[in-house]
């Protein structure tokens, strides 16, 4: 019999602390099974497998890094919502280890809490670009361009790939530094007739379609 009181939510939340503690990567529905106390079959009332159990994981942490990024920039603009929000979002990967890598999967159109979450995520990135007048394609261009750095920069750092006898935190200050001076000098941002994606571009972190 399931466990008194389990529901799809408890098995998610449980998952993302799991996945936290072993690696996203070792995340499995047996480990989860063990830590719940309840035999593997039991877990197939609350998620349909292995890839479901993923994408709620998903779910729940692009919402965490929403929440975060939005209120880290609220009340801020330019170069000072850039940092803050950059701090956050490297603040939250290095909290939550396990649960970070699941912010990177698009969000799954028939779970529109998912999408939601998505919309949110890159909705705060928009808001702070706006304040640099960009918007339509070239925001898209810049999300993209300031998600990669971010990823890459945090990616390496968990993973030990930064040797050099060079202060880590004053680089990652300086990458987004740079990026400050690059979104105020936005090539072809001050042209007439640019943009025309609008605010569709929140689909970056929302549809499949949107996925490079």
């Amino acid at each position: 019999m399931p466990r008194a009181g389990l529901n799809q939510q408890t098995v998610v939340r449980e998952a993302a602390r799991l996945a936290d503690e072993v690696g996203y990567g070792q995340l499995t529905l047996a480990a989860l099974a063990s830590r719940l106390g309840v035999a593997l079959p039991s877990l197939y009332k609350h998620v349909r497998g292995a890839d479901a159990l993923s994408q709620k994981l998903s779910a729940l942490a692009t919402a965490e890094l929403a929440t975060e990024l939005t209120t880290a920039a609220a009340g801020r603009a330019g170069g000072d919502a850039l940092r803050a929000m950059a701090d956050a979002y490297r603040d939250y990967a290095r909290r939550h280890p396990g649960r970070y890598p699941a912010t990177q999967r698009v969000p799954d159109p028939a779970d529109p809490e998912h999408v939601v979450a998505g919309e949110r995520a890159v909705g705060a990135i928009f808001a702070v670009l706006r304040g640099y007048g960009l918007s339509g394609d070239d925001a898209v261009d810049a999300t993209r361009a300031l998600r990669s750095a971010l990823h890459g920069f945090v990616s390496l750092e968990a993973g030990g790939g930064f040797g050099l006898p060079r202060d880590v935190d004053r680089s990652y200050h300086q990458m987004v530094a740079g990026l400050d001076a690059s979104f105020r000098r936005w090539p072809g941002a001050d042209q007439p007739g640019r943009g025309g994606a609008g605010l569709a571009g929140a689909g970056e972190w929302s549809y499949p379609s949107a996925r490079d």
